[in-house]
């Protein structure tokens, strides 16, 4: 029998989600729904031990009898089973499994498999994922299930956001906010990035209601799938409604940085629209063209205001941009850590001393954790784990002392445990069980847990564990390289120089192996400078197996690869055009897709190789 002790709080999740669908005019309406949504997760979180064996069995007696399921536990009869007793079944039954493992029964969905095969409800929409972690995109079950929960850890983390930024009623949001393109399978199922399926849900307007803040950008450019110009008109109406705007968000930081990168080179442009009330003619597409016309009118005294700023912005090379423009913006929202932190340093020159909000934990799979200290900054920032999600477990990893030659990313791993076994201080990866049909799903995600929310532990994201750059006995992570780069870009600030972007690949088609960083800079730096910042960065891996490596000449000297301007603006195109979204776009840190490398190759103007060990 399942736990009766755990039907309140799941209950009270069930009518929180139905509440949120409510679009009611009381005032007072969204501060209650603010205690009671705390409330929950306070009584969640308390019993979180309890609330994962429930969740496991809900999701288990759901698709109790699919075709993944079938093949462990057979025609058992798990209804009327004891959950912890189901619990301790399903993980000495079901395996851990990679997204390779579930592609197969995907595929067939995608192809026009209608038979209960990972999930008893039909899935009609597949996310796809950016393509930009791995190389390729991969299709990711979407249910109705996925844009509630997203909707709900929004209402969640917006609770807590308002204890210390409270936003005005009827305020609006920049958001630089993107759809992809959307496809149809064989089977005649809809493909897109998990975004584009939220944006076009109906939570995403119930969201809008609910906070009673709207984007300033209507839906047809949010849809408009050419990101430059979209880019463009949510500039040209965040200006427009500057003094409305309460808050500048985005999926990653990447695409606010982006998005100023554009305003440095077109802020005249669209100082010339708002004047006039016109459009500039690179908007090429009808229904954003007209949805933009309808919106503005001549505003030239706010014109005016705007040139008099971005003159004088320029002067001092945009630092504090975005508070001048909106000067009523609390705060700057987004995904900022892991793969974004190399973001941070340009979206802290753009903000000054407007705060930095990191936006909460999730991947493509499913949402994971909440921030529930908005005040922390981005680099310390930590999730607590939402319980009634999914099903969480925990790889214990251990760094390998000998033996380098063999196993993953220099780990040891442990037996999975249970979100109630982890322990502060401790690195796992983690195993998702989610209700759209993924099961003891290897997330590849390592994670630390820094400390628990009651009963939920709060996680430190750490890396991602395939993207490691690696020759042969060597294995460096992306963060190892992320520390490294920055070690390096040090050297690059102090004589005047900014990086841009970069990316690495590990070069083993000739003898010796070795590693090659390119590096988007901006502004004039000597080559003596380069030359430094190549030998900074070689000597600033430290795994052993590369130290000894280099030390024998077995891997030869890292390469630093300097590309031309606008180089990673043409790597954004070649994933844009393949499907990815520039609201999930995330630069690839460690390469080996060919076309991208041909293009990194072609755009090289400079190469440094280093002389740390010579």
């Amino acid at each position: 029998m399942l736990l009766r002790s755990l039907q309140a709080p799941l209950l009270l999740l069930q009518r929180l989600m139905e509440a949120a669908q409510v679009v009611t005019s009381n005032g007072n309406a969204d501060g209650d729904y603010q205690y009671e949504i705390i409330s929950w997760f306070d009584s969640v979180s308390k019993n979180a031990a309890m609330v994962q064996t429930e969740t496991l069995g809900q999701i288990l007696h759901l698709n109790y009898g699919v075709e993944y399921l079938k093949k462990w536990f057979g025609d058992m009869k798990i209804q009327d089973m004891d959950a912890c007793a189901l619990e301790s079944l399903y993980a000495s039954l079901v395996p851990l499994a990679s997204h390779a493992d579930f592609e197969p029964f995907i595929q067939r969905i995608a192809d026009g498999d209608t038979a209960p095969i990972l999930t008893q409800q039909p899935i009609t929409t597949l996310s796809l994922s950016s393509g930009t972690t791995e190389g390729r995109q991969k299709l990711l079950p979407f249910t109705r299930h996925s844009s509630q929960t997203t909707l709900h850890i929004y209402r969640l983390a917006a609770a807590y956001r308002s204890r210390v930024y409270p936003i005005r009623e009827g305020g609006r949001i920049l958001e630089f906010i993107y759809s992809s393109k959307q496809l149809k399978t064989k089977g005649g199922l809809t493909a897109g990035t998990a975004t584009t399926h939220y944006y076009a849900s109906e939570e995403f307007n119930i969201k809008q209601e609910k906070t009673k803040s709207f984007t300033c950008s209507p839906q047809e450019v949010i849809f408009g799938v050419a990101y430059k110009q979209s880019t463009y008109c949510h500039l040209l109406l965040g200006l427009l409604f500057w003094d409305e705007v309460e808050l500048i968000a985005s999926t990653f930081a990447y695409s606010i940085v982006q998005a100023f990168a554009t305003f440095e080179e077109q802020w005249e442009e669209i100082c010339s629209d708002i004047k006039d009330g016109t459009l500039s003619s690179r908007i090429t597409l009808p229904r954003m063209r007209k949805a933009v016309l309808d919106i503005i009118s001549p505003s030239p005294c706010l014109a005016s205001q705007i040139e008099a700023i971005c003159r004088d912005s320029k002067a001092s090379n945009w630092y504090g941009i975005v508070p001048r423009l909106w000067p009523n913006a609390k705060y700057v929202y987004s995904i900022m850590t892991g793969s974004m932190q190399p973001y941070l340093k340009k979206l802290k020159h753009y903000a000054a001393s407007l705060p930095l909000v990191s936006a909460d934990y999730g991947s493509t799979e499913g949402w994971i954790g909440v921030n529930l200290d908005p005040c922390l900054p981005p680099e310390d920032v930590n999730f607590a784990v939402i319980p009634t999600f999914s099903y969480f477990e925990f790889i214990p990893l251990n760094k390998k002392k000998q033996d380098l030659t063999s196993g993953t990313v220099g780990y040891i791993e442990d037996e999975p445990v249970p979100l109630s076994q982890v322990k502060i201080g401790q690195e796992y990866e983690l195993v998702l069980t989610t209700f759209t049909g993924l099961y003891r799903y290897r997330l590849g995600d390592v994670v630390e847990v820094a400390g628990f929310h009651n009963g939920t532990p709060k996680l430190n994201f750490i890396f991602r564990r395939e993207l490691i750059l690696t020759v042969n006995i060597d294995k460096n992570t992306e963060n190892d390289l992320q520390l490294a780069v920055e070690r390096g870009s040090e050297v690059l600030n102090k004589y005047g120089g900014e990086l841009v972007d970069f990316t690495s690949h590990a070069e083993v088609m000739h003898q010796p192996g070795h590693y090659m960083i390119y590096w988007e800079i901006k502004g004039e730096v000597e080559e003596r400078v380069l030359g430094e910042c190549c030998g900074v960065m070689d000597a600033s891996f430290v795994d052993h197996g590369y130290v000894v490596s280099r030390r024998t000449s077995s891997i030869g000297p890292l390469e630093l690869c300097i590309v031309e301007t606008g180089t990673f603006n043409k790597v954004l195109d070649y994933f844009i055009g393949n499907g990815a979204a520039l609201g999930q776009f995330k630069t690839p840190r460690c390469t080996n897709n060919h076309i991208l490398l041909r293009i990194l190759n072609l755009c090289t103007i400079k190469r440094f190789h280093s002389t740390a060990y010579n």
